[in-house]
């Protein structure tokens, strides 16, 4: 994985409108399969090759909720990072993702309510310059008051 900062923590006391980190990774057929054994969700969309050919996509995509899981990553390792807690998410699948496709996760601040420790996310997953995944997290933010 590719990403723009080490891993860690920012306090919500260091947070600011705008902050933003990214990471990119190529979905592999790997992962694919690994995603589906874990989940439990073998739909053949994205296990098999001929039957994924005559859907709409004309081609095997990789499990969305996979692409999802690159902004938790960020999330949980950058921003805010180690101590964040999931509050909520949004997600709009916007464009397939396809294996060997290099997808780029971003997060960025939006907003920032200190007195609930409460901040919400702009997310989104790119393939190139195609926005392939869109949306907003809520969390609670770790605090060097409190943890």
């Amino acid at each position: 994985m590719l990403d723009n900062l080490p891993r860690g923590t920012i306090v919500i006391e260091d947070l600011e409108v705008g902050m933003m980190r990214y990471l990119q990774k190529v979905v592999t057929d790997e992962d694919i399969q690994m995603f589906a054994q874990v989940s439990t969700d073998r739909n053949p969309v994205h296990l098999d090759d001929a039957y994924a050919q005559d859907t709409i996509f004309e081609g095997r995509i990789a499990h969305g909720m996979l692409t999802a899981g690159l902004i938790s990553a960020v999330i949980g390792e950058q921003l805010p990072g180690h101590g964040t807690v999931y509050l909520g998410q949004t997600l709009k699948f916007m464009a397939p993702v396809r294996p060997g496709d290099m997808v780029r996760a971003e997060v960025a601040v939006e907003t920032i309510d200190h007195a609930k420790r409460r901040v919400t996310l702009a997310t989104r997953c790119l393939v190139g310059d195609t926005v392939v995944l869109k949306g907003e997290a809520v969390v609670l933010a770790p605090s060097r008051k409190f943890d």
